[in-house]
């Protein structure tokens, strides 16, 4: 019999609703006992229903680049509500938020990627990608090129297609086996991975683990090979060696094996680029993208595919096309919201801001934590950081999970007004890239005092 919650009034009703009627993203009720309540945003924070405000970290999740309140946003909203709140892209039908979106795209992503299809969100990109690596190899009479390489530590998504591409194993074991055709590699985290004794640098040994993989495979079963610029969620933002892209790109080039980049979290400026692979001078056959395209004021998600890719598309004929979509695909108040995000980008010179401000957030991080013995590695890239500690410098031995490093650190985090991400032992930091210099400095500061309190 379904349980009815008091009316509600104070924040206990609120929480035993909460209890009872949501389940969450990673639920477990025990992280809902007394949940923040967030009932408010003003710029770069975030305000609790006790009117308490936090900096927003990590840009709530990876996603606001440009804050809260930002009016133009929301304007940019209402008014395509009143034209047309919603028309479907199916073929034969378009509209013209979605048609300028693409357009504006062109302009800023790498310039291989010609042609643009919209989703929800990141992880209905992740499928569309790994849908259309499958279909262009059909379509080329090459129906065994359906394998997904992915890496270890990667994070993909959660619907079925992108989790079995998801290399967090935390994702996919409780509910049973990943889709067959997906492998995993290594990570090339710099910080761990194994130091190279034939003379090839860290990033090409660890790029060589694709080309392995693939002969390991054979080619004629490969389809692409899917990777964050940086891995965010699942690595705790692990910034891959400079030769370790390039090498990648060859990797793919000779064995015909697409390369996905998945600019998810790295899009949109959050690099300190438009697009992660930028700063290797690395293009991709496919990018996919979400988040930051509408600083998280509405769904929004997609892929660009290259002048090749798109040409197998419209060569197909009909009765073989490229049968993909979801009832929100190109959604226009989206497509609304993102032409009004990339405007305020472009006239702010976010971009190059995110790369500034990343290197104040880096530099200060590092003056602070540089020698602190449970600190291992100190990481980022543009307006993404991550700090790693260990419980003992030499040997690099994570915390015990007993010892729940991440669950006080987020406790001493909140109690100076930081909210922020903490896997097992990486605090993650993606500030808002509308931050202050002393905003940044906060978060900077904020961290090394939290940790010198926890081990004090």
């Amino acid at each position: 019999m379904n349980q009815h919650p008091k009316t509600l009034g104070d924040h206990a009703d609120w929480a035993e609703a909460d209890r009872l009627r949501l389940l969450h993203p990673q639920h477990h009720p025990s992280d809902h006992r007394d949940p923040t309540l967030w009932a408010a945003g003003e710029g770069p924070y975030l305000i609790d229903h006790r009117g308490r405000r936090y900096f927003d970290g990590l840009s709530s999740m990876w996603n606001v680049h440009l804050g809260h309140g930002q009016t133009e946003l929301v304007e940019a909203a209402a008014a395509q509500m009143r034209t047309l709140a919603y028309a479907t892209c199916y073929a034969g039908a378009t509209h013209r938020p979605a048609i300028e979106l693409a357009e504006r795209l062109a302009e800023v992503v790498y310039p291989a990627i010609q042609a643009f299809y919209f989703t929800s969100g990141g992880s209905e990109a992740t499928d569309s990608s790994i849908r259309t690596a499958r279909y262009f190899w059909r379509a080329q009479g090459k129906p065994a090129k359906s394998k997904i390489i992915a890496r270890a530590l990667s994070y993909h998504g959660s619907t079925m297609g992108a989790s079995s591409a998801t290399g967090v194993e935390e994702f996919s074991l409780p509910f049973g086996p990943r889709l067959p055709g997906f492998l995993h590699i290594g990570s090339p985290d710099p910080y761990r991975f194994p130091i190279p004794n034939d003379g090839r640098s860290q990033g090409e040994a660890a790029a060589d683990l694709l080309e392995e993989a693939i002969l390991r495979e054979g080619a004629d079963t490969v389809a692409a090979f899917i990777a964050e610029p940086v891995q965010g969620g699942g690595g705790g933002v692990i910034v891959p060696q400079n030769d370790y892209f390039r090498r990648i790109r060859k990797i793919c080039d000779r064995h015909d094996v697409l390369l996905i980049s998945d600019d998810v979290i790295t899009g949109f400026g959050r690099s300190g680029r438009w697009f992660g692979l930028e700063h290797w001078g690395v293009e991709p056959d496919i990018v996919q993208f979400a988040k930051g395209i509408t600083s998280g004021y509405f769904p929004l998600g997609g892929i660009g595919v290259s002048a090749r890719i798109k040409q197998a598309l419209d060569e197909a004929p009909p009765a073989q096309r490229w049968w993909h979509g979801y009832t929100n695909a190109a959604h226009p108040v989206a497509c609304a919201v993102a032409l009004a995000t990339i405007g305020l980008i472009q006239r702010q010179s976010l971009v190059a801001r995110a790369k500034s401000l990343g290197e104040r957030l880096l530099g200060r991080l590092k003056s602070n934590l540089s020698d602190h013995r449970h600190v291992g590695d100190i990481r980022g890239l543009g307006l993404l950081a991550g700090v790693e500690l260990v419980a003992d410098r030499a040997s690099k031995t994570p915390f015990p999970a007993s010892a729940d490093v991440a669950g006080k650190l987020r406790a001493e985090l909140m109690k100076r007004g930081l909210c922020t991400r903490v896997l097992p032992d990486i605090i993650c930091l993606a500030p808002p890239l509308i931050s202050s210099e002393q905003q940044i400095d906060f978060v900077a500061d904020t961290v090394a005092e939290a940790i010198d309190n926890l081990f004090a």
